[in-house]
């Protein structure tokens, strides 16, 4: 059994979707030591998120942020959470239906992704900053 772990450290990226495959494939060349495995990708934060969609046409993350602003609106009169910003609670609710982790099969040393597959970093504040993620690469 195999297993590699490692924290990187992401550029700051402005509120939206983005595709984050390649970058997550050039921090960590390790994977290519596993034949058969998975790899595990998990963000350090509670307001962005991780999920896999097509990553073809950049069209779909422009989708995916205005529907996600429609499903989860700013300014709520609802929200108590809103001493860091109107869009911090919005941030909170939309990383937590996405989710905090991906997992990713690995074959032959690259990651098993459908054709039109990729990983996105969902930003979901105006200023996140810089997102920290951990990378675990096991298997065989």
């Amino acid at each position: 059994m195999i297993f590699e772990q490692k924290e990187i450290q992401l550029q700051s990226y402005k509120r939206g979707f983005h595709s984050i495959t390649d970058t997550v494939i050039q921090a960590f060349p390790e994977i290519s030591k596993i034949g058969k495995g998975f790899l595990k990708v998990f963000i350090k934060h509670t307001s962005a998120s991780l999920t896999i969609n097509e990553d073809a046409d950049p069209s779909v993350r422009v989708d995916f942020e205005s529907h996600f602003n429609k499903m989860v609106p700013e300014n709520a009169p609802y929200y108590i959470h809103t001493y860091e910003g109107s869009d911090d609670m919005p941030a909170h609710l939309k990383a937590s239906l996405l989710g905090s982790s991906v997992e990713i099969p690995i074959t032959k040393g690259k990651l098993n992704l459908g054709t039109w597959q990729g990983i996105y970093l969902c930003e979901h504040r105006n200023y996140g900053g810089k997102r920290k993620l951990v990378l675990s690469a096991f298997g065989v």
